[in-house]
């Protein structure tokens, strides 16, 4: 049978099961990339397995979230990181050295490899033809020894694109208008393999804007082939050696098809407070904006930057306006720097900020109270700004730009300037002086730790019944933002019983304390969710926390495929109403049961929620692999890895 390209790769890859879609495989994987606010975790899971050297053929630890260094939590979680990368073989890129995703585009991105990264944005590597998929942190840590990753054997979704992009009209425009057709819900077990003749048109940071906001369609990955654009910029990061080609066979075969004609595109926007919820620039054209933040993981490339240095050259920003404009790596900030263009940000009126994450994951930057914050990052929940009231539009570089120099919302169509072309650079400026490698005597490393951190925690086994309250209900689109806050808290990564103190901060302040009262009078804990139930980061403290609260199931009317695998290896059992309308049935402090759980998932019988407040008896269900349900069984999968017969 002729082979879609990302069968292509999960078949040279497979260890374990059958490629048809909906069954469990596990695949080997090439690389690794783990970042500060989730890598931290991960790294303490990995020291706890007891192996001497990572197993990957490549490994990077990223610092690139938590770099606002107030209070010594992060500077002493970056030295544990750095001594941790030192002793058992990985690569550790400084703060400054870049964000993640694009910094391991640049660097170390292979055509054709596997790439598992402690970040739901890690697809962003899909871009120059890898299956790179976002897991928790305990599975990245599986992987950095050795481990295969498990994953559902994926439906493919091929996007067919034609012709190109009109002027102005860029790579967040089309994940835009992908993202209003496929919305940010019912895409779970979904790859996105996009082809056509529209393909050439798109460098390889084009690419990679579209792969990183898949994340955003709740797909596993999405990949684009290897192909001689890829070859290029390969070729101008000094990487040529490392090209291969690699794309579908003629006539392969997919799960579905969609059509995009490139040139039928229009400047588009994502309204608060969801990356799906579109309309056309010109739609809010004039809606008065009090800030424009431009990086991000998403669109910070070389080429993004300096579309926008070329449109404010000679001209300044709007005097109602805070700019702030920050590049995804070293490379891209000094590339700038030689070009002149960050001179002529400077002299706009726009703020040069470090290279890191920093706005859009609440790290700075927050707006002012009611503001209009233009963005050309990933996501716009409420509140992740920083500022709850805030209203968080998404939006390509080009739009930003122009709202930057208007004050108001403005189609750049509508301006009244040459359209820049960048062309992609023959060579890149290359110094990778700020990835320090591996010691070569480990033995001699010690491991730094600060007393934020400690030993990561673990759950009790299944109990035989679940006697539990419900401590919480719902809405639908909870994020892991709902549920975890990033900004300032995540210095707190480390130390789970200090940041377990805010788990749902944003939406039930008295949960955490509740959730210990019940534990510490042998109430087990239940969350109530309606639709896409963790949807957004791949934050395994989401999981984590709550287990450490004694939270033993989740039931929702719909989860997201990362945060699910987090419940799981953190036993607690994720379930979904049979019929939604039950949804409604449960309130509050209701007293539930789940009887003979550990039998029924021991035999993969279904299981019946008893509302023993509103004396009902409601069916749920769960979606699990035996190993999955022994995982459960075993308490997590720490405890499983250790003793996989329990």
């Amino acid at each position: 049978m002729q082979k879609n390209l990302v069968y292509k790769i999960l078949e040279s890859h497979l260890e374990h099961g059958t490629l048809t879609p909906g069954e469990e495989i596990a695949v080997r994987i090439d690389q690794t990339l783990t970042q500060d606010a989730t890598g931290t975790m991960a790294c303490l899971q990995f020291e706890s397995m007891g192996i001497p050297r990572v197993r990957t053929e490549l490994s990077v630890s990223y610092v690139d979230h938590n770099t606002l260094q107030e209070g010594f939590e992060n500077a002493d979680d970056h030295r544990y990181l750095q001594t941790m990368a030192a002793k058992y073989g990985i690569l550790y890129s400084r703060a400054g050295n870049g964000i993640c995703h694009q910094v391991h585009l640049e660097r170390f991105g292979r055509p054709g490899k596997t790439l598992l990264g402690s970040d739901s944005h890690t697809p962003m590597a899909g871009g120059m033809g890898m299956i790179a998929i976002g897991a928790g942190g305990l599975d990245v840590a599986v992987a950095m020894g050795g481990g295969p990753f498990y994953l559902t054997a994926p439906r493919v979704t091929r996007i067919l694109l034609t012709g190109r992009f009109q002027p102005w009209v860029s790579a967040k425009d089309l994940i835009l208008y992908i993202l209003e057709f496929l919305t940010t819900k019912g895409n779970v077990g979904t790859v996105i393999e996009y082809a056509g003749p529209g393909v050439a048109t798109l460098s390889v940071p084009e690419r990679a804007t579209i792969t990183n906001m898949g994340a955003e369609l709740g797909v596993t990955t999405s990949i684009f082939p290897s192909d001689e654009v890829t070859r290029a910029f390969l070729t101008a990061q000094g990487r040529g050696s490392e090209w291969i080609e690699i794309s579908a066979d003629t006539d392969a075969v997919y799960d579905k098809t969609l059509n995009i004609d490139l040139g039928d595109l229009v400047p588009l926007m994502a309204k608060p407070h969801s990356p799906d919820n579109i309309c056309t620039v010109r739609e809010m054209q004039g809606t008065a904006v009090n800030q424009v933040m431009i990086g991000s993981c998403t669109n910070s490339s070389y080429r993004d930057l300096m579309i926008v240095a070329l449109m404010l050259k000679g001209k300044r920003v709007h005097p109602d306006v805070s700019v702030g404009v920050a590049s995804g790596s070293r490379q891209v900030l000094g590339m700038l720097a030689k070009a002149g263009a960050i001179n002529d940000l400077i002299a706009s009126g726009v703020r040069v900020l470090e290279s890191a994450c920093g706005f859009c994951i609440g790290n700075g930057q927050a707006p002012e109270t009611n503001a209009v914050s233009i963005r050309t990052n990933n996501r716009n929940f409420e509140g992740r700004s920083g500022t709850k009231s805030a209203k968080v539009y998404l939006a390509s570089p080009e739009t930003a730009a122009a709202c930057a120099l208007t004050g108001r919302v403005t189609d750049p169509r509508d301006l009244d300037i040459p359209y820049p072309v960048i062309p992609l650079p023959e060579h890149f400026w290359i110094d990778d002086t700020m990835i320090l490698l591996p010691s070569p005597e480990p033995e001699k490393v010690q491991i730094y730790r600060g007393p934020n951190i400690g030993e990561p925690p673990v759950s009790d086994p299944m109990p035989e019944s679940i006697q539990g309250m419900v401590s919480i209900k719902v809405g639908d689109k909870i994020t892991t933002d709902h549920i975890m806050p990033a900004g300032s808290r995540l210095k707190y990564r480390s130390n789970v019983p200090r940041y377990a103190e805010f788990v749902f901060e944003g939406v039930d302040p008295d949960f955490s304390a509740r959730c210990l009262k019940n534990k510490a009078a042998g109430i087990q804990n239940i969350i109530v969710a309606g639709e896409s139930y963790g949807q957004g980061s791949s934050r395994e403290h989401a999981a984590l926390c709550p287990m450490y609260l004694g939270v033993r199931a989740v039931i929702a009317k719909s989860m997201e495929r990362i945060h699910t695998a987090n419940l799981i290896n953190f036993g607690i059992i994720p379930l979904t109403f049979d019929h939604g309308s039950d949804y409604a049935e449960i309130h509050p402090g209701d007293e539930v049961t789940l009887p003979d759980i550990r039998e029924s998932l021991r035999q993969g019988k279904k299981l019946m929620l008893v509302n023993r407040t509103g004396n009902k008896k409601i069916p749920v269900s769960y979606t699990l692999t035996e190993r999955q349900r022994s995982i459960l069984l075993a308490g997590g999968l720490l405890n499983y890895t250790r003793s996989p017969s329990v």
